[in-house]
């Protein structure tokens, strides 16, 4: 009776998942665009249904991104391209992504539909425990890789972990680990608020693993509005451990990181840096890390640590031929001989900068585009805030030079935007065709030279907050005031319900308003559409209960 009753529990568990919904949502996260492609035309065939029910009241779904097709259409019109093949192939693409953006909310909304709310969060905890066996994985090939527990403080093979140990952990998506990063926020706000300490934990845990500093900042902030706003005594003991595990990380595990994101803090607010008490000429090159070193003293680095060791070599050798003859011990037998480990000064322990075929390229289109890109061809000095403060100066300088360009933008591909980025051919954010290249000029002297200027540099400025992707940068810069009002009147607002009802949809609203600025999330086709999931879960919670109320 026993063994039936479990078989029936399983068999309950298994139904219990919509596992279409669950393939959909692992595909299109997926990092590959023919992945995308494939799973939508799949669901599509598996559950056909074209009403998307757009209306002027009580949209079905968002009208936002109607209006923003509808902007981008319109500057094509009058911008005077509509004979350009190469930008004609720029807007078909562009419209395409958000078409998908379209379909992807679509079918969301009809698993929500469809299915009852315990069904959703059962496949919504399914997709968790996925991504994390999946990130852990990685952590344990790391691991078995190096032979150290804390890969983090693991400096060998030319520091290729190291404080880039996070970047390595992208999670079920494949795609940067800043994606698995805002997925286990997501995890984490929305575990806590329906009382799954153990999943909270274990999403945390994915999250500071993947080293992103900026996750952590924004959740930090999200956190501290839940424990004072939204959150239970149990509750707020749980975000006390969440806090203590992103500390205990940054203090024990990767202090670099912590190093790291101070030294972030301090450039964004312009705080110089103290001085050391000991002056920087007191310490040996070869005590000094390669982050604080020019090219010509790496050389000379890796020159002394030569130097040093011959050295060595040479005064243990004279030692031998002088030294007085004396009775040598005799080595314990069961004593476990000690091999010496390799030193860190040496080259194997100092990181090496590996240039990519994207870099080179750009560097070469830099060297031919000298004129245009003075920050990349280092005509101008070395910039005092970081890339993204800059990127958003250069949309309101441009703005304020082309104010017939506010109201609707430079248009779509144009300024700022991954589609921008692809266009360029340049395999910097995906592939494109070569002979349909497509690079607009006030692209090229603004967000595109400060893209080349710190990807192109040494890879420790290879960071988000020097990169120039930022959705409020993309509206604003290529769909004017309109696609930026669009977004909040029509997107923003379509969840309002959660800011009258707060639940776990209100705190994962917020915090993705705030990453919203770090990159260009509609065009990534990822945690934008797990964003909308949970979201509409939240609003059929809210409505049944309203109704039962």
């Amino acid at each position: 009776m026993r063994k039936s009753q479990i078989v029936a529990e399983l068999k309950n568990r298994v139904y219990s998942v919509d596992w279409l919904l669950l393939a959909f949502l692992v595909s299109f996260l997926n990092v590959k665009l023919v992945v995308k492609a494939v799973i939508l035309l799949l669901v599509f065939v598996l559950r056909p249904n074209f009403k998307f029910g757009f209306a002027k009241r009580n949209s079905r779904l968002p009208l936002f991104y109607l209006f923003i097709i509808g902007i981008a259409v319109l500057n094509w019109l009058v911008s005077g391209k509509l004979g350009d093949l190469n930008y004609g192939s720029v807007m078909v693409t562009g419209i395409l992504f958000w078409l998908f953006c379209i379909l992807a909310v679509h079918q969301i909304k009809i698993a929500v539909d469809k299915n009852g709310i315990e069904t959703l969060h059962r496949t919504i905890l399914v997709f968790f425990i996925i991504n994390a066996a999946v990130s852990l994985g990685t952590y344990a090939a790391i691991i078995w890789e190096t032979g150290a527990i804390n890969p983090y403080r693991y400096q060998g093979e030319y520091q290729k972990y190291f404080i880039g140990t996070g970047d390595y952990i992208k999670g079920i998506s494949f795609d940067t680990s800043t994606t698995n990063a805002v997925l286990n926020v997501f995890g984490v706000l929305y575990f806590l608020l329906r009382g799954k300490y153990a999943m909270t934990i274990l999403c945390m845990a994915v999250l500071v693993l993947t080293g992103s500093n900026i996750g952590n900042l924004l959740l930090f902030g999200t956190l501290l509005f839940v424990f004072f706003f939204q959150s239970r005594k149990e509750q707020k003991s749980i975000i006390v451990v969440c806090l203590l595990m992103l500390v205990t990380f940054l203090v024990k595990v990767s202090p670099q990181n912590n190093k790291y994101f101070v030294s972030a803090y301090q450039q964004l607010l312009g705080i110089k840096k103290k001085n050391d008490v000991t002056p920087a000429a007191e310490i040996r090159i070869t005590e000094r890390p390669d982050s604080t070193l020019n090219a010509d003293e790496r050389k000379q680095k890796v020159a002394q640590l030569h130097l040093d060791s011959i050295a060595r070599s040479d005064l243990e050798r004279s030692r031998k031929n002088t030294a007085v003859a004396v009775a040598v011990q005799a080595p314990d037998p069961k004593e476990r001989p000690v091999i010496p480990g390799d030193s860190i000064h040496t080259p194997a322990f100092q990181h090496k900068d590996n240039i990519s075929v994207s870099q080179e390229r750009l560097k070469g289109f830099v060297a031919n585009n000298a004129n245009a890109m003075p920050l990349a061809s280092g005509e101008i000095p070395y910039p005092s805030l970081p890339g993204k403060m800059i990127a958003f100066r250069q949309t309101f300088h441009y703005l304020r030079d082309h104010p017939q360009k506010i109201l609707t933008g430079a248009g779509m591909g144009n300024f700022s935007s991954k589609l921008a980025f692809r266009a360029t051919a340049m395999q910097i954010a995906g592939g494109y065709p070569a002979r349909f290249a497509y690079i607009n000029d006030d692209f090229r002297t603004n967000h595109l030279d400060l893209f080349s200027y710190y990807f192109t540099s040494r890879d420790e400025l290879h960071s988000i907050v020097n990169s120039p992707n930022s959705t409020y940068d993309q509206l604003l810069s290529e769909y004017g005031l309109l696609g930026l009002l669009s977004f909040f009147l029509f997107y923003v607002s379509f969840f309002r319900q959660l800011i009258k009802h707060p639940s776990y949809g209100l705190p994962i609203l917020l915090f993705m308003l705030g990453a919203f600025a770090i990159d260009y999330w509609f065009e990534q086709l990822s945690v934008v559409v797990f964003l909308e999931l949970l979201l509409l879960v939240n609003i059929k919670e809210l409505d049944t209960i309203s109704r039962h109320a």
